[in-house]
């Protein structure tokens, strides 16, 4: 296999070694921004001896599992067979036969990176700066001051420019990468630019690499909802919602990785919305909403499956208590405004002896939501996996209401499930239970 960059690359790869000291790349998934900007990192370590260049996400796990393993190694195949380096996994850092550096790095490890910013780089690279601070950035900024001459063949010697790489899947035009890059504002001031010539950028989307990705991409991406559709398969900017409660920044950040094991759990709660329908399975019925959450030994929640489904009670108390039982799950929580004892008696009736808690909804399902928002900023709430549905109804809650089709069954069967796992967030409210004896900790967990 050998390297062909489509049109659309050669026009980003122009961009990239224009005159801007900073640059950004945006547009849908799998466009091959990383695949440009590694190659384009490895231009510069390459020509200029000595150099120190570095590649941050904000999460290191992140940044170790889809770039430094996967992305610059078949960069490195298909761009540069001939270069000689060491890939030193423990440091996290790329070591060239010439002396150059290319380090790796997750600005939410301090300890790490206080190790890597106490260099000095001549080349650094944000990967998905959507989900990077501006702080950080403005704190990685101050580290691209390193002095170093390019060396190219029967030339003489100049200094290589320090500059700044950015790429993302664009989120909202309230994030200080459109500010900066695309209305050439300061994020903080609102003011104009100084240098906006320095700012430039390019987008490319996964029609433009129709060459190097499987046939049925996009058509994966066409069926996505129109509000991840703009975001990974056109790549556009998203109009700010004001008010929102949960972002697909937020999700998309903290978004746990699939190759890194899951933490042990403590307690696993299943959330039930029913929506009081008879036993029938009829495709006009409101979705009972099933979701499974685990609070892992790290402090953190993981969404661990939406089992939602549009069935009547037969059928969605088997559903639940199945996934009771394939989750090793404490607890079934589940709201009783439909159906009142309904709910515990198709729960005990498809189980016997589930440990079940009745909860009562006094408050308006944005009300109920919005404690957990901060969760999700914070990263204390994490999917383990894609949950595309459930997440479409999270990012459609603002401080006014629910802005999404339909009832939000999922999100609410999961706000119900994070309450049992994080009763401090909510206000006390009146819940009967019937369970048996819960032990206090867990002797053990599987994910699936």
């Amino acid at each position: 296999m050998s390297l062909t960059l489509t049109p659309k690359q050669e026009a980003a790869r122009a961009v990239l070694s224009g005159p801007a000291k900073h640059v950004m790349l945006f547009g849908g998934s799998r466009s091959g921004k990383t695949f440009l900007l590694s190659r384009q990192v490895m231009v510069r370590a390459l020509k200029a001896p000595m150099s120190r260049h570095v590649i941050f996400r904000f999460r290191f796990n992140a940044v170790y599992a889809s770039v430094m393993k996967d992305t610059f190694p078949k960069m490195m195949r298909l761009a540069f067979p001939n270069a000689g380096y060491e890939l030193n996994k423990h440091d996290g850092v790329a070591l060239l036969e010439n002396g150059s550096e290319v380090w790796f790095g997750g600005l939410d490890d301090k300890e790490r990176t206080e190790k890597i910013l106490g260099q000095e780089f001549v080349t650094i690279y944000l990967n998905e700066a959507s989900q990077i601070p501006y702080e950080s950035r403005n704190l990685a900024l101050t580290r691209l001051a390193q002095q170093v001459d390019q060396t190219i063949e029967n030339r003489p010697a100049t200094p290589l420019k320090p500059r700044m790489y950015y790429d993302e899947n664009p989120p909202s035009k309230g994030h200080w990468t459109y500010r900066l890059f695309i209305q050439k504002i300061d994020p903080e001031t609102r003011q104009p630019l100084t240098n906006p010539d320095d700012y430039q950028w390019a987008k490319i989307n996964p029609e433009d690499n129709r060459e190097n990705i499987a046939a049925d991409y996009l058509e994966t991406l066409d069926g996505m909802s129109a509000r991840l559709r703009k975001r990974f398969r056109d790549g556009e900017f998203t109009d700010a919602t004001p008010g929102a409660l949960f972002s697909d920044v937020d999700i998309e950040t903290w978004r746990h990785i699939g190759e890194i094991a899951l933490p042990q759990m403590i307690r696993v709660a299943v959330g039930v919305d029913p929506s009081g329908s008879g036993d029938v399975d009829n495709a006009d019925n409101d979705a009972i909403g099933i979701v499974v959450v685990g609070l892992g030994i790290d402090g953190n929640a993981y969404v661990l499956e939406d089992c939602t489904v549009k069935a009547g009670p037969a059928t969605w108390g088997r559903i639940a208590t199945t996934a009771f039982d394939r989750h090793q799950a404490d607890i079934i929580v589940g709201e009783v405004n439909y159906g009142g004892a309904m709910v515990g008696h198709t729960i005990q009736t498809a189980r016997p002896r589930t440990p079940f808690k009745m909860v009562t909804a006094t408050r308006g399902k944005h009300v109920r939501a919005e404690p957990f928002s901060a969760l999700y900023e914070t990263g204390k709430v994490r999917h383990a996996g894609t949950f595309k549905e459930l997440e479409d109804e999270l990012t459609s809650f603002n401080t006014n209401g629910y802005l999404g089709d339909g009832s939000p069954n999922r999100a609410d069967a999961l706000i119900w499930a994070l309450a049992e796992l994080f009763p401090a967030m909510v206000q006390p409210r009146k819940v009967q239970t019937e369970a048996i004896p819960i032990p206090a900790m867990r002797t053990g967990w599987n994910a699936r």
